[in-house]
Formats: structure tokens, sequence, C-alpha cells
């Protein structure tokens, strides 16, 4: 049972969307204090912290949420160039970068009226999360969303064709940094589609890779230990060209300690243009065709290209959208014998 630290709090509000499928609980105003001269410290303040990890526990583990819940905490951005900062969070920690949580807020920050709409009909949303700046920019047509591009920070392939040794038998991966890092495998390669009836043992696959790749020097990012570390993996299934001749690929993200996204990744998206635009795959003004296991889609392109640590580094843009599933008030009663939660997985 979790007990939070000598909190007073008895209530916390919270608005919660979905990108794709994917859930994401926005808490505009953490009611415990988040320290740190940027967005990349206050990540590291949080992982340490009992209050803002305790508060996290509270909104992710059953009865709030549960094992495949995700949000973030807003806090003030690193500087006047982005309108937000954001501490992303699931069930067993806080994360270095979030597409889906970006395009997330991006639809927030217009929706609640932080950022006035552009006449134009397309509006920046910059929000600065612990790997960098991102943007999110958001489409509308009058007071209607239609869509959000979600710019990345630079994404490059880390190491390529990496042989591994898993109880399943040697195993090959690519490993690419989106934002975070994710270890790349064919499921074909082992005999296994992308698909729901699949489920059990994509996340037995994808969480042992992680955790054979987590602590080796394949995890170690080239420019912040901050950043080090395998967030997850992505198995992923092509599915040929579409009709315009763009890649079409589907896969499963499991991240975190056997966490399942159920979008198709937006960092991990990001990572994944990274190796198909390494490849020669994505080629200049085709896009990618993404999809989730559960058969929702992102659409990325390469919106730049730069050297970063001595390496071909892309800026991945990658579309979607989400949508306002609720607005919530919990509460936490001092007689509650589950304490502040509880997690099973």
């Amino acid at each position: 049972m979790l007990r939070l630290p000598r909190m007073s709090i008895r209530e916390i509000s919270t608005t919660d969307y979905h990108t794709a499928g994917e859930p994401f609980r926005i808490v505009s105003r953490p009611p415990v204090a988040i320290e740190g001269a940027t967005v990349a410290e206050k990540r590291m303040f949080a992982i340490s912290d009992p209050h803002v990890d305790g508060l996290r526990k509270l909104l992710c583990f059953e009865p709030r949420g549960h094992a495949d819940m995700y949000g973030g905490f807003l806090t003030v951005p690193d500087d006047e160039g982005a309108h937000l900062g954001v501490l992303f969070w699931h069930k067993d920690g806080f994360s270095t970068a979030c597409g889906h949580g970006t395009i997330a807020l991006g639809v927030w920050a217009v929706q609640s009226g932080l950022v006035e709409p552009d006449p134009s009909g397309v509006t920046d949303v910059r929000i600065d999360v612990p790997s960098g700046r991102v943007t999110a920019r958001v489409h509308g047509a009058g007071e209607q969303i239609t869509g959000v591009d979600f710019v990345s920070v630079p994404s490059y392939r880390l190491h390529e064709r990496i042989g591994i040794s898993t109880s399943r038998g040697e195993m090959v991966v690519d490993i690419s940094f989106g934002g975070a890092t994710y270890a790349h495998l064919d499921a074909s390669s082992i005999g296994l589609g992308v698909v729901p009836e699949n489920y059990t043992e994509l996340i037995a696959v994808g969480r042992e890779i992680k955790w054979l790749l987590n602590d080796t020097p394949y995890a170690v990012h080239p420019l912040d230990d901050r950043l080090s570390g395998i967030y997850g993996t992505i198995l992923f299934e092509d599915l040929g060209v579409d009709d315009a001749g763009n890649p079409h690929q589907r896969n499963v993200t499991v991240f975190a300690d056997g966490e399942v996204d159920r979008s198709p990744c937006g960092s991990g998206t990001c990572s994944r243009v990274a190796v198909l635009a390494s490849d020669g795959v994505l080629q200049p003004g085709r896009r990618l065709v993404h999809d989730s296991i559960v058969g929702t889609r992102f659409i990325a392109r390469v919106a730049g290209e730069q050297t970063v640590a001595g390496r071909q580094a892309f800026l991945p843009e990658v579309t979607g959208m989400a949508f306002r599933t609720g607005r919530h008030t919990f509460e936490i009663d001092s007689e509650d014998s589950l304490g502040e939660g509880f997690v099973l997985r």
C-alpha cells in the first residue's frame, strides 16, 4: 500500500485526453513543489523527491489509474521561448520525452486558452520537455481542431544491427534516439505478428530486450547521461508501401517495465523515422504511415536534417490528434484502507 509522505492534499484536478488511444492525464497545477532551473533538472528532482513521485503514483496507480496509465505535470518552461514545460510520467517513473503527450498538450493549450489560436489556422505551442524543446503545431478551422503536427528534437540512430542473446534465441536490433532511446526489432524475425492476439508474448519479448540492453554501453546517450538508458522496445511489422509509395509499418512499443503504448508511440515514431531515413527507406518527400497495435495511426516525415554528436540526425514531424476524455477531481480519503493506490504489474 502506497502512502504519500505527510502530504495534506485532499483533492487533485486533472484533464484527461487520449492520443490515438493512449491516455494522457494533465495536471496543470501540481500541488507539490518541483524544483530545478530547467525541465531536465526538474525531472531529476522529481525522480528522487517522495512528494512529486508520490503524486505520480497516486494518479497513475489503481484505483485512479492503471498499469498502462500515462500523464504529465505542467511546469514553468526553461525560458520565455516556450509556453510551458512538462514532466512526463508513467507507472515506473518519469520519461525524457513523449510524443503522444505533446500532441495532447497542444490540443489542451489551445482549448484551455493558454495559447490563443493563430488566425492563420496553425498555432504553434512550444513545450520544454526533459530532452529539449518540442513544438505542437495545432491545426484548426474556426473553433474546431483538426490535427496536430508534433515537431520533435533531432533524432538519430545510435547503433545498427546489434546481436543479443535472449530466452528465445539470438535477436538483432537497431538502437535509435527520438527524444528517448529505443531498441527496434522486426517482429517477423521471431515469428510474431503485431496483433492483439500476440499482446502478452510481445510484452515479454519487449521487456526482456529492454532490460538486457539497459545497462550496457549501447544505452549510453552521446551528449547527456540523464538521457541514457533504453526506454523501450519497438516491435515492428513491415506492411510494404501504400498506394502513394509511402512506407507502411505497424508497431507495438513496450516501454518502462512492460507498459504498452496503445498509440503508434510519438517519440518511438521519431526514433523509427531516424532508422528508416538512415536506411534510405524513408526517402525525401515520402511519409511513414505508422499504425499501432489497436489500429490507430500517426503519419511522420523528415522535416529537416542536421549533425548531432557526429551523427546524421533527422528532425521528425509526426501528425496525429488528441481528444479530451474527461475532467476529474480525485479525492484522498484519510480513512481509505488502500491508501493512495496500488499496482499489480
